[in-house]
């Protein structure tokens, strides 16, 4: 009889770093650097860019969270297993930050600042702020900045709309409010108190799914208003995009008042992420100031 091949430490890693956040952030970032008309060279860049330092936060949460994480048995944590060390974890963290820097400074000066800080708040989260009322600043600055980091990289160091920007800052309250729901009850055993647990289930998940549809009607006036609007297909398209996340928004609102604080809330908000994604991505060149 074979054993069970062990997982390699690479994939542990990965598992550890967070992998649904880190792809989805990394994926809209790709989307606004390519929708904005930079080259394949500085899409690239942000891509691997944004994934460096979305790892590296990743990583740094599971390595400083080992102690709480298994002292209530989170089956989903390889540090809490035991299956990958906390000090692989930790030079992990400190690798992909560090190579997220350098690759910072290659985006230019705005796109540098920008993923720098984007990058100290998630780390500041990690190190201490969860477990306070201003839990909800970290993603509030770093989604804020995002399209900042996607549109202003390469020598031109243009920034986005405002409206993209204030997408961002939206989109992160309701990405941190579903992403704790579910662990609301093992935070409280752990003295975690941050801004989502203070508002309890309903109230986050409430703040949570209405955040998402502010955000998508944020998208949808950046389409159909301003200087440069969509028209005729293009509009069928916003409004059918706004339409599809306050459906998920109102599924969300639904399981959250029943009481059922599931991973399903977090995948909900995935979903209506991948939504908004494919708006910002027709949105274009209106995503330029």
């Amino acid at each position: 009889m074979t054993r069970p091949r062990r997982p390699s430490t690479a994939r542990l890693l990965f598992a550890s770093s967070h992998p649904g956040p880190t792809v989805t952030v990394t994926v809209l970032a790709t989307v606004i650097a390519v929708a904005v008309g930079h080259t394949w060279w500085t899409v690239v860049l942000v891509a691997l860019t944004v994934v460096a330092g979305q790892l590296s936060i990743g990583l740094a949460n599971d390595w400083i969270d080992a102690d709480r994480d298994r002292a209530v048995g989170r089956s989903d944590k390889p540090v809490a297993q035991g299956a990958i060390a906390v000090g692989t974890v930790r030079r992990a963290a400190f690798g992909t930050a560090l190579a997220s820097v350098v690759l910072s400074v290659l985006l230019g000066p705005v796109a540098a600042v920008a993923h720098l800080v984007l990058m100290a708040a998630g780390w500041a989260y990690d190190a201490g702020l969860k477990r306070t009322v201003w839990s909800v600043v970290p993603f509030v600055v770093a989604f804020g900045l995002l399209p900042v980091v996607a549109v202003s990289a390469g020598p031109d160091g243009d920034w986005p709309a405002w409206w993209a920007i204030a997408t961002g800052a939206v989109f992160g309250v309701a990405i941190h409010c579903t992403n704790v729901l579910p662990d609301l009850v093992d935070d409280a055993a752990t003295g975690v108190r941050g801004f989502p647990h203070r508002l309890g289930l309903r109230g986050a998940g409430v703040t949570a799914f209405g955040s998402l549809v502010v955000a998508a009607l944020l998208v949808l006036g950046g389409q159909v208003l301003g200087d440069d609007p969509v028209r005729g297909v293009g509009v069928v398209l916003a409004v059918l995009g706004t339409v599809v996340v306050v459906a998920l928004a109102g599924v969300g609102v639904r399981l959250v008042l029943a009481g059922r604080a599931s991973r399903v809330l977090f995948r909900l908000v995935i979903a209506s992420s991948l939504v908004l994604v494919v708006e910002l991505g027709l949105a274009g060149a209106r995503l330029v100031a």
